[in-house]
């Protein structure tokens, strides 16, 4: 049972960052590899708002969302538009958006180790213990959990119930055709690809109350999003949920009764078999 409580505190936070990505790469078909700087960012500003201000976390989100959502609207429209426009197939732009959002990656941390160094950072938040089924969890993560779920069932209660997420939606599934009913793709991608920022930079902000982080820490979240992504089926937010909390559980469940190094390893065995096996996701249709 303790196995399984962690680890659905920690997928919790996981469907908040991987939900980030299967907006950018799902609607957009931006294949971020950057996405893990931009946690790493939203830890960053965390971290500074907490120690020079004392301003929480749960506070900071408020000023982290915003200023990431202008931040990546900014990266759509000058660095990976003219992608867009250039590409004559959803291939050829996801192969073109790889390669420019790998290459900002590398811009992303060396201006994160110009400006903060490279050591690692963190700082103590409500770290204090709470009983749930007769075990101690921090209480640090249970709030994150807390908020990670509450912005994931927003998210998914805006896609299925407003006209702007069923237009969101119309585009993942369907672009060509979203265009023949006056759904503006382009303005509503760059929209997809800024909130899918805005929100893996809140998870950031939120998973750095409990995780030591730095600078270059943030493939291996690029890296776990984008498992998470494939896992569920990409466009598939409730798929993203399920296999976050999966991976949470099996995460903690390796590292409990084997090995904490092995972690990383059991992400990508359990990749692997998605490929293999269900390579359309938990909740995807096989292709007829």
């Amino acid at each position: 049972m303790d196995i399984i409580i962690t680890g659905i505190l920690l997928g919790g936070t996981y469907a908040l960052i991987a939900m980030g990505l299967n907006l950018q790469y799902g609607v957009a078909r931006i294949m971020n590899l950057a996405n893990g700087e931009i946690l790493v960012a939203g830890g960053f500003m965390a971290f500074i708002s907490f120690t020079a201000g004392q301003l929480s976390p749960l506070l900071t989100i408020f000023l982290v969302a915003p200023l990431a959502f202008i931040v990546n609207w900014l990266i759509y429209r000058i660095m990976l538009l003219p992608l867009v426009k250039r590409s004559k197939t959803r291939g050829q732009l996801e192969t073109d958006s790889i390669l420019a959002t790998f290459g900002l990656s590398f811009i992303g941390v060396g201006l994160m180790l110009a400006f903060f160094g490279g050591d690692y950072f963190s700082y103590s938040y409500l770290a204090v213990p709470v009983e749930i089924f007769s075990s101690t969890y921090g209480l640090n993560r249970v709030v994150s959990f807390l908020m990670a779920a509450a912005i994931c069932g927003a998210l998914y209660i805006w896609l299925n119930k407003t006209r702007t997420g069923l237009s969101i939606r119309a585009i993942a599934t369907q672009p060509a055709s979203a265009r023949l009913v006056a759904i503006d793709v382009i303005k509503l991608s760059a929209f997809a690809f800024a909130l899918g920022g805005a929100v893996t930079a809140v998870g950031g902000a939120l998973i750095s109350s409990y995780l030591t982080l730095d600078a270059s820490t943030g493939v291996v979240f690029t890296l776990k999003a984008l498992i998470i992504v494939i896992m569920g089926g990409v466009g598939d937010v409730r798929g993203t949920i399920v296999a976050a909390l999966l991976l949470g559980i099996i995460e903690t469940a390796v590292a409990t009764l084997i090995d904490p190094g092995l972690t990383l390893a059991a992400a990508y065995i359990l990749f692997l078999l998605v490929l293999l096996f269900r390579p359309q996701g938990l909740f995807g249709k096989s292709a007829t």
